[in-house]
């Protein structure tokens, strides 16, 4: 089953979220309601080679060997996507979000003053938690972009998987994606601290 068709219309009906689980149709999530896409039941065939089909072969390795995998796609003329696949009740199931090409400014998303020195300081540890879907990935996007238009450094981010892309502004932006570009979010620290 292609997939593709359906993150144009993820991106015209601007969905959130896009499902895939066995023995229902495909749903989309648009303004926090989840509703079908079509009538069409999904086989658990049918999901997993939709999900298949999205991953090259290191990832369908990883994903036969931890049964859940998390990774992002580029679609052009559309954006980007981040998709995770997992096993559930013996069965393929997967969900994609919808990640904007724009990077969000902190203004945009209505941080404090403060947000933008914290992020301006030359030393310090970050920690951004929250539920998922609750913004943290955009906030954290906000903060790079923020420092990388001004003020001249070196950015390295490690990220699982990396969702929006940091060109270089006034900064040098390494993104690194475990798994790809890494082994383990300690190894990527221990060689961040070294760069």
């Amino acid at each position: 089953m292609n997939v593709k068709p359906l993150f144009k219309l993820m991106v015209e009906k601007k969905a959130s979220d896009l499902f895939f689980a066995p023995f229902a149709p495909a749903k989309i999530k648009i303004d926090g309601k989840i509703m079908p896409v079509n009538k069409l039941e999904m086989t658990p065939k049918m999901v997993k080679q939709a999900a298949f089909e999205l991953m090259n072969e290191d990832q369908l390795d990883r994903f036969a060997r931890e049964l859940e995998l998390d990774f992002a796609i580029s679609e052009p003329g559309l954006g980007r996507f981040r998709v995770n696949v997992f096993q559930q009740r013996g069965n393929v199931a997967m969900v994609l979000r919808y990640i904007t090409a724009e990077l969000p400014t902190l203004d945009e998303l209505g941080m404090p003053e403060q947000m933008k020195e914290l992020v301006m300081l030359r030393r310090g540890l970050i920690l951004m938690v929250g539920a998922t879907g609750s913004g943290k990935s955009t906030t954290l996007a906000a903060m790079v972009n923020h420092r990388n238009e001004k003020t001249s450094s070196h950015i390295i981010t490690i990220e699982d998987p990396i969702e929006f892309l940091h060109p270089n502004k006034q900064s040098i932006v390494n993104q690194r994606e475990v798994g790809l570009d890494t082994k383990s979010y300690g190894r990527a620290l221990k060689s961040a601290m070294r760069a």
